[in-house]
Formats: C-alpha cells, sequence, structure tokens
C-alpha cells in the first residue's frame, strides 16, 4: 500500500493545483495536500475494516489467498493502464510480490490439511 501511494506522490509531486483539478484530483489535494492517503480509485478510505480474521486457520488463510489474488489483479490493472517502463517495473515486481505470498498461503493450507486431525496450535 505504502509503495502504491508513494508512486502516485512521485507522479504528482510537481502537478499544480490546477492540473490535479484538472486530472480529476481536486478534493483529494483539497483534503489532504500532497500527503499519502490512502483510498481507493473511488474515494473511499482504507480502513482497518478491510483486514478479516476469523481465529480458524484455513479460513484465515483462504481470506490471505484471496486478499493476494486481488492485489495483484488490482497491480495487472495498473500496469496495463500505463505506458512508463519505470512505473510498469516497480507493478511488476508488486504483482510477483503478490503470487508468490499466494503460493505460499496455498502451501500453509496444506500443511494444516496434512496435520488437520493433530491437535496443533498455531
Amino acid at each position: 500500500m505504502e509503495m502504491i501511494a508513494t508512486m502516485v506522490y512521485k507522479l504528482t509531486k510537481d502537478a499544480t493545483p490546477q492540473q490535479l483539478e484538472e486530472a480529476g484530483l481536486g478534493a483529494h489535494f483539497a483534503n489532504h495536500d500532497g500527503a499519502l492517503f490512502y483510498e481507493n480509485a473511488a474515494g473511499v478510505p482504507w480502513t482497518a475494516s478491510y483486514i478479516a480474521a476469523k481465529g480458524d486457520p484455513l479460513a484465515d488463510l483462504y481470506e490471505d489467498i484471496a486478499a493476494e489474488e486481488k492485489a495483484r489483479a488490482t497491480y495487472q490493472w495498473l500496469i496495463d493502464m500505463t505506458d512508463d517502463v519505470d512505473l510498469q517495473d516497480g507493478l511488476k515486481f508488486l504483482r510477483e510480490r503478490e503470487i508468490i505470498h499466494a503460493l505460499r498461503f496455498r502451501e500453509a493450507v496444506e500443511i494444516i490439511k496434512e496435520k488437520r486431525e493433530e491437535k496443533t496450535y498455531y
């Protein structure tokens, strides 16, 4: 999240208030100036309620896998939206990181399933 916010900051840091207004970012600038403020593309602020935890290792890992896959898809959409090679490189790194995270979570699911009948605490 911080890396995406930093990318947006770097892309807009030299923009004038008029340019931000023309790009549809006037309300953001009016509320936050140049600050990194975490919100989605519709302007809805990030909240900790987006983090789901059930307390069951399998349920929580499946939630984590879904989150990683959603992030991967978002990075791909952002890659497809820009022709800035440097920005694409950063986004590709983030996309690949999400893929690896999802794979590791899937491996953890299989380990838990194998040991399901054991009295194991996580």
